[in-house]
């Protein structure tokens, strides 16, 4: 495993419509291997000619945006509130760090619920749960001060690094970045492409999968493969019919979740793939949630679509762990499927 790689991806800060720092990497390591170029949206095109006049286009897409914030109101005490950008969980919001990211510079903070402390609360308050709009995020400085340093759509995002646990690797923004680390990777380790590859680092899909279409939309490619993570719940509480997925226990190859059906004939290629090359592997289903696929999969008339996915616990939290085995595996999946896609066929009589 690549494991700088890995963390200055998980370590970059970008929330939606802020991609730029992940671009950069995403540009550099690739720099040689794809043509690449940035379109309008700022989804980064890298493409890998294929073979023969008219090859068969494969679209992946990983996306780069981390769920964050953005400063939308400065009070007169020179505390921020933020406008959320994709789909928080209050509870996973109270007493974390941050980073304001100025024009100046970036300044410290902490958000915190703007309720009494609990020495100060009745039984009836104590029980009472938090909401997103209670929160605000301190920086230190006097409303004039922050009025000077900060612009409202100034970027929030979390303060967080990567931490290894054993086999564990933790960080915020696991969720996308492990699987653009995935699609980086598996673009190096593919022996050989007869299609022609589109990978795109995508925009916006917290927030809608907004780059992915913008790009299948002008790609109009035969056969879409997103890569993302999937619900890892196989922690106390939660009972094994509801764990979806297991870390350790290999790449997850999709079948549902809300944003898409998986084509079948592209499952069983994957399926296939994972046991002919002995990839550790299992099956998704996902009720809730969805990928890039699911924003590409309608466009011209129906595109065969498919999500390869990273088990990973604590989703949409700062804490999001994936297992390396699992990461590898994906990695292996992926360019064993570059290297056959052109043998796939996913018609219907």
């Amino acid at each position: 495993m690549n494991l700088d790689l890995l963390r200055r991806l998980t370590e970059a800060h970008g929330v939606s419509g802020q991609e730029d720092a992940i671009r950069d990497i995403v540009r550099a390591e690739l720099k040689g291997l794809c043509e690449m170029r940035t379109d309008s949206m700022g989804n980064l095109h890298c493409v890998k000619k294929g073979k023969g006049a008219k090859p068969t286009k494969l679209m992946l897409a990983a996306h780069m945006d981390e769920i964050g914030f953005v400063v939308k109101h400065i009070d007169d005490k020179g505390f921020l509130r933020l406008q959320t950008l994709g789909g928080w969980d209050p509870r996973s919001m109270a007493s974390q760090r941050v980073f304001v990211h100025a024009k100046g510079g970036v300044l410290n903070g902490v958000m915190m619920p703007g309720v009494k402390p609990k020495h100060m609360l009745s039984p009836e308050e104590l029980g009472k749960g938090l909401k997103i709009e209670d929160f605000f995020v301190d920086v230190g400085l006097s409303a004039e001060e922050a009025t000077k340093a900060i612009r409202l759509g100034d970027m929030v995002s979390m303060n967080r690094t990567l931490q290894e646990m054993g086999p564990l690797l933790t960080c915020k923004s696991m969720d996308d970045r492990v699987a653009v680390y995935v699609m980086i990777e598996a673009l190096k380790a593919a022996k050989s492409n007869e299609v022609e590859v589109h990978a795109i680092a995508t925009v916006q899909e917290e927030v809608g999968l907004r780059g992915a279409a913008a790009s299948g939309s002008g790609i109009a490619p035969d056969i879409c493969v997103a890569i993302d993570i999937t619900l890892a719940n196989d922690i106390p509480a939660i009972p094994e019919q509801d764990h979806v997925t297991r870390l350790g226990e290999g790449a997850a190859i999709k079948i549902m979740d809300s944003s898409l059906i998986c084509h079948p004939k592209v499952v069983e290629h994957f399926r296939s793939l994972a046991e002919r090359h002995k990839i550790k592997h299992q099956m998704e289903i996902l009720g809730m949630g969805g990928t890039d696929a699911g924003g590409v999969q309608r466009l011209h008339g129906g595109i065969p679509s498919f999500t390869l996915s990273i088990p990973t616990r604590y989703v949409h939290t700062v804490n999001e762990t994936v297992h390396r085995d699992d990461v590898d595996a994906c990695v292996a999946l992926l360019a064993r499927y570059i290297e056959d896609a052109h043998r796939g066929s996913y018609g219907y009589e």
